[in-house]
């Protein structure tokens, strides 16, 4: 092994094409990974032979330190990472399957990293234990499914979905929890004059603040060290001077939002009064579902990526203007057209009760942050359709493009699995395959529910399986009791 990798090292890497380049990189990825489970497997059987005790380490982990000279951290991560990917005999000495056994197969076969399966260990031991075995497997099955094509930052992200969707309305965190732990503390004022803020705060606060945000906390508005940049008065602002108040913005995004909150205090702006953003008017959007309605159970999802429970959500909502969505059998909005080129207010009410955040597979971007794409390009002949509409994140939305490494879109046609959806079609370095993919980020539910069947269908043949072999094994003994004993002479 030691040998193959000092060859490596003696080839120059000058002669390789871009293409070759990248390859070698994908390669080099996909072994270290690999080599990650075999670390894992080490460990195991170095714990199983009683090593660290033999040797005075006392634990695994400072066995690892002493003896592989790797920090606390590292240790203690690849000890983590064992115990939930790996594979220990019992006391019969049968093999056990690992805690996440999605997670174990991808590692294995070189898929994920080690930065996946933590977060995907983080999520898993989040999922409350009321949750049934059916839906825990399906819950590990769908992020080590995400994770082989997702990003290790984004799986929290999708963790937190899956959680919401299992646990929609937080019977295990109920309203009186949520209502003690709710609070916001402005710490004392120091000598520099900054003051410390910190706390938590409930559904309905975020889904007030978070439209907010959406619309002042961009870059380039209520900027301070900007004379020239628009406040709360964004409506009527200049848009090239929103653009070059955009470029000349270098602020963090927490700075943002600090002068964003300024910006709305200071000028005492009330609903009414804040404007649109993206052609949709400043406030809470919340989009439920009729059955959740009528039942007075689940959780509503708002065009900025929350959560908020039904209940609560039906208070925020007392004085709304309801609207009726009607999607057909692939949860898509039926025909709604028009013939300008920018989508009418209507429309980006379908957009956002339907697809929820950004289109590109990986982006989870709240439909909050996004435009209106249109899947046929409207300058070559594509109709402002809902049809040919699409949710888009600005940072994705300039991806698309006919030039060398541009992304494509595409709505897949009645024979995919998700009839409508628009997939996106990655460049060669990115995916050599060019396949289109789809963005499950904001929909975990169909993508659980997908796995549901199928686990179903699996018990359901294991358990006609045992059956079968019960019958034939009382079918055999009914025989033997039957037959007449042999009383022939020897």
């Amino acid at each position: 092994m030691l040998a193959a990798v000092s060859e490596l090292f003696e080839r120059s890497l000058t002669p390789l094409s871009d293409e070759e380049l990248i390859q070698a990189m994908r390669d080099v990825e996909s072994c270290t990974r690999r080599l990650t489970a075999m670390q894992h497997r080490l460990l195991i059987e170095a714990e199983e032979r009683s090593l660290p005790s033999r040797t005075g380490a006392k634990t695994v982990k400072r066995f690892l330190m002493e003896t592989l000279r790797v920090s606390s951290a590292d240790a203690g991560s690849r000890v983590n990472a064992a115990r939930s990917v790996g594979t220990f005999h019992d006391l019969d000495g049968e093999l056990r399957d690992p805690q996440l056994p999605c997670t174990a197969a991808a590692l294995t076969h070189g898929d994920i990293s080690a930065d996946h399966v933590r977060g995907i260990a983080q999520v898993m031991n989040r999922v409350p234990r009321g949750v049934s075995d059916a839906d825990r497997e399906a819950a590990e099955h769908l992020l080590a499914e995400f994770a082989r094509s997702g990003s290790p930052d984004d799986i929290g992200k999708v963790g937190d979905r899956i959680l919401a969707y299992l646990d929609p309305d937080g019977r295990l965190t109920t309203d009186q929890d949520r209502a003690r732990m709710r609070g916001i503390v402005v710490g004392r004022q120091r000598p520099d004059g900054m003051s410390p803020i910190r706390g938590d705060i409930d559904p309905v606060l975020r889904a007030l603040l978070d439209p907010l945000l959406a619309k002042y906390a961009r870059p380039g508005l209520c900027n301070p060290e900007d004379p020239n940049s628009p406040a709360v008065n964004v409506d009527t602002a200049d848009p090239t001077a929103l653009a070059e108040a955009a470029r000349a913005d270098h602020r963090s995004a927490a700075q943002r939002n600090h002068d964003a909150l300024t910006a709305i205090l200071r000028s005492g702006l009330v609903a009414e009064d804040l404007g649109h953003h993206r052609g949709m008017p400043v406030t809470t959007l919340l989009t439920m579902k009729l059955e959740d309605l009528e039942k007075d159970s689940g959780a509503a999802t708002t065009a900025t990526g929350g959560v908020v429970p039904i209940p609560e959500a039906l208070r925020l909502a007392e004085r709304s203007r309801p609207y009726l969505a009607i999607f057909d059998h692939a949860g898509l909005p039926l025909h709604l057209g028009r013939m300008k080129r920018l989508a009418s207010p209507a429309q980006r009410l379908a957009l956002i009760a339907a697809l929820r955040g950004c289109s590109r597979p990986g982006c989870d971007a709240p439909a909050s942050l996004c435009a209106a794409h249109h899947i046929r390009d409207y300058a070559k002949g594509g109709p402002t359709d809902i049809t040919n509409l699409v949710l888009a994140c600005d940072a994705c939305h300039s991806l698309i493009h006919d030039g060398p490494g541009g992304w494509k879109t595409i709505a897949q046609d009645e024979l995919s699995p998700y009839p409508g959806r628009t997939a996106w079609i990655a460049p060669e370095h990115i995916d050599p395959t060019r396949t289109p993919r789809i963005n499950h980020g904001h929909h975990p539910d169909e993508l659980l529910a997908a796995i549901l069947t199928r686990i179903h269908v699996r018990d359901e043949r294991e358990r006609e399986q045992r059956r079968q072999r019960e019958r034939e094994q009382h079918q055999r003994w009914s025989q033997s009791r039957s037959r007449p004993p042999d009383t022939s002479a020897a």
